[in-house]
């Protein structure tokens, strides 16, 4: 504890200067706020010890897994002493976020906030039911981007392969756009993130969990590429337009094979959302 009896603490991350980093751990800190990969790196070079640690935090851990973090993050609960408080936070609990916190976790004890039921008004909503096949919904995604006045949008889909694979067939057919999610540097990410806020791309394609992080006022649309398999996930997607009581609008493709999310997200938000034709696209059935 420094003497003035304020917290003393320092940000481990990726991408940043190591001299500037281990300056701060030589003074010696209460709190570490650390990315895992950056705070192994500086445990092996001896610069952290972590034998005296008292409470543990992982947040974000669903995000984690889908960057590839957990093996980094269950070396480090190896590194750390056996009597600990640990906090572990995550926005969605799959068996598999389970496993871990059952692995890292002593009788804990669970506290679970309700997820968001609904979307708000302001967000205007529509789903366009398309052929299944990735080069026929990707034809459907363009028309209905080209039919909208899209100033700056996110774009979901489930899986990371799609993403880099939607991604470049929106940049071959003349639309500024990249990719985020969890395969990506550090480095990369934050560098894909500036260049959105700041208006240089017009369309960032990602994931559930790489899109977290993103909060911008002024967004004005959220596609679904694919229709989320948890129905909480598609308020939250959506919620990223139409904020501050400003207008947005959310629109979502749909295929045949997708009837039991839709019931899913009709049933948690409590109407089924309005169905809409792509101009020059023939709908599904």
């Amino acid at each position: 504890r420094c003497p003035s009896g304020r917290i003393s603490m320092a940000l481990l991350i990726g991408g940043s200067s190591f001299a500037e980093q281990e300056q701060k751990l030589d003074r010696g800190v209460d709190v570490l706020i650390a990315t895992p990969g950056r705070l192994i790196d500086l445990f092996e070079r001896g610069k952290i010890l972590l034998a005296d640690v008292k409470i543990l935090v992982i947040d974000e851990a669903d995000r984690m897994l889908d960057m590839g973090f957990m093996p980094d993050v269950e070396r480090i609960v190896g590194l750390l002493p056996k009597i600990r408080q640990t906090l572990f936070f995550s926005a969605t609990m799959p068996p598999e976020i389970r496993r871990l916190a059952d692995a890292f976790l002593s009788n804990p004890k669970e506290i679970t906030v309700a997820a968001p039921s609904s979307a708000a008004d302001t967000v205007t909503q529509g789903l366009a039911v398309v052929a299944g096949d990735p080069k026929s919904k990707r034809a459907a995604l363009r028309a209905l981007i080209r039919s909208e006045k899209v100033t700056n949008a996110l774009i979901f889909c489930n899986r990371k392969r799609d993403v880099d694979v939607l991604a470049r067939s929106l940049r071959k057919h003349g639309f500024s756009a990249k990719a985020l999610h969890g395969d990506m540097s550090q480095p990369a990410r934050t560098e894909t993130l500036a260049e959105f806020k700041d208006g240089k791309i017009v369309l960032l394609v990602a994931t559930d969990v790489a899109g977290r992080g993103i909060d911008i006022d002024e967004l004005s649309h959220v596609f679904n590429f694919d229709v989320p398999t948890h129905a909480e996930n598609y308020v939250h997607r959506i919620g990223r337009t139409g904020r501050a009581g400003r207008s947005g609008r959310a629109f979502t493709l749909a295929t045949s094979e997708d009837g039991k999310y839709l019931q899913a997200i009709a049933s948690l938000i409590g109407k089924a959302v309005p169905r809409i034709e792509i101009p020059g696209i023939d709908g599904a059935d």
